[in-house]
């Protein structure tokens, strides 16, 4: 797919956003160098966008879909009052213990539950309310997270959710994979809901920023 973000503008907002430091500096350049898909993980402008809004919306309780090698799950651990807590799904075993390595080696650990499985099950016996909601997890069970999520979120919370341009995939009406439906379904359901206000940003891969709006 073509080049959605010009390079020179992205290269200008990474020098212009705080540098990853510490635990999740750790955790990413583990991920970069061991990884064949290292920009699955949260990247720095995503990262920071929801240190943000957990700060903005002043978040006590998380939820993460989609856990990969931690940097997500760090970044918004660093981000809470020590009361906070963040509680992150991850599906694959692998990524799982990966992900709890950097969690167990980071100040955070205490404020981070690792959760393995599928996320359409875990989702169904998890209670809310949650005053952020971060989903990067599989792309073709985006609506179905929606419709399970919406109902935990709280009055003054709000859900993000990555790769709504899916590498460009989603823009192209050519493209009918399985994933890339799901995530113009997903799109279109967020846009058709009353419950809620949304802003479709073009950072990264597309974030999708949804809140109650107040209807």
């Amino acid at each position: 797919m073509a080049e959605l973000i010009d390079p020179a503008a992205d290269a200008y907002a990474t020098e212009h956003t705080t540098a990853f430091e510490g635990a999740i500096a750790a955790a990413a350049a583990w991920t970069r160098e061991n990884k064949r898909s290292p920009e699955m993980m949260a990247g720095l402008a995503e990262a920071r966008l929801l240190e943000a809004l957990a700060v903005a919306t002043g978040a006590r309780r998380v939820l993460e879909l989609g856990t990969f090698t931690g940097v997500g799950a760090l970044a918004l651990a660093a981000s809470l009052a020590p009361d906070g807590r963040v509680t992150t799904i991850e599906v694959d075993p692998t990524n799982a213990e990966v992900a709890r390595r950097h969690i167990e080696a980071s100040p955070y650990a205490n404020r981070i539950e690792l959760l393995v499985g599928d996320a359409r099950e875990l989702l169904e016996g998890l209670e809310g309310p949650y005053d952020l909601v971060w989903m990067d997890a599989w792309k073709s069970d985006y609506p179905a997270y929606w419709d399970l999520l919406v109902p935990m979120l709280a009055v003054d919370g709000m859900i993000a959710a990555d790769n709504l341009f899916w590498d460009g995939a989603a823009l192209d009406p050519m493209v009918t994979d399985p994933s890339t439906v799901a995530i113009r379904e997903f799109a279109r359901r967020v846009q058709d809901d009353p419950r809620v206000h949304n802003v479709l940003l073009t950072i990264g891969d597309g974030v999708m920023l949804a809140w109650r709006s107040g209807i």
